[in-house]
């Protein structure tokens, strides 16, 4: 299983490892992330954004954090803390996943391990995007991210959507983030655009520098996800302007 998945991620920049979570595994977690939302559950040091009214990804506010218990966060970072979510992404499959893709590194460390929701009223959309560049502000960039779906998230439900073997060519940018618009029309990428539904449980791998992005759900249902980004345990943080960050060690 690990095997055909880790060739397919390489050529095409994603692949399906299978629904490797049951329900008993998954109602603890999405008990635990509401909780959280709630404000009932607290952690020093977690990050919070909330969703924006209009559902749009231009209109998101930044730097407010906490604002309240609310069940429409749309990201909550630094789930590392929490031991629910620690033992899940610490799981022996995702070790030997990522001792494979950083095949001779020093260990593997965690860049960030965070919660995307599309909360019941529909959520925001997240345009084209690489997840990478100068804006992370390491001596090299992430290449696996993987991604666990708490929720349902079939093709009208927020599911993720990538332009497969966009990775191979690197970041459209140097700073990374969301492709910028001309890029995506040079692209044509609404033609190769791929929906990737997935059920509960399901778990995807991604490759930093693919394209992808997801919409709001139409379900009038929460679809919640786990995105934890490993990174080779010799990574450095490069920024100047705060403290070089430090990141946790996994394996």
């Amino acid at each position: 299983m690990i095997d055909e998945a880790l060739s397919h991620y390489r050529v095409h920049g994603w692949a399906r490892l299978g629904k490797l979570a049951d329900e008993e595994t998954l109602a603890p977690l999405r008990e635990r992330i509401d909780a959280i939302m709630r404000g009932e559950v607290t952690y020093e040091g977690l990050f919070f954004q909330h969703d924006s009214e209009t559902g749009r990804y231009e209109d998101l506010a930044y730097g407010q954090g906490f604002q309240g218990p609310s069940l429409a966060y749309r990201k909550i970072e630094k789930l590392e803390k929490d031991p629910l979510f620690w033992a899940w992404l610490s799981a022996d499959v995702f070790r030997r996943v990522a001792a494979a893709v950083y095949e001779g590194s020093d260990g593997i460390a965690l860049y960030r391990a965070f919660l995307m929701n599309k909360h019941a009223g529909g959520g925001s959309n997240l345009p084209w995007h690489q997840d990478g560049g100068n804006f992370w502000g390491l001596d090299r960039d992430p290449v696996l991210q993987i991604w666990t779906a708490l929720d349902d998230a079939p093709a009208n439900g927020g599911c993720l959507e990538v332009v497969p073997g966009t990775h191979l060519n690197g970041l459209a940018t140097a700073v990374g983030g969301v492709v910028p618009r001309d890029h995506v029309d040079r692209a044509d990428v609404e033609m190769r655009a791929l929906k990737l539904p997935v059920e509960a449980g399901e778990v995807l791998l991604i490759h930093n520098h693919l394209w992808h992005r997801s919409g709001r759900t139409a379900l009038g249902q929460p679809r919640r996800a786990l995105s934890v980004c490993y990174i080779d345990g010799a990574t450095k943080c490069m920024r100047k302007k705060r403290a070089p960050r430090s990141f946790v060690r996994v394996w």
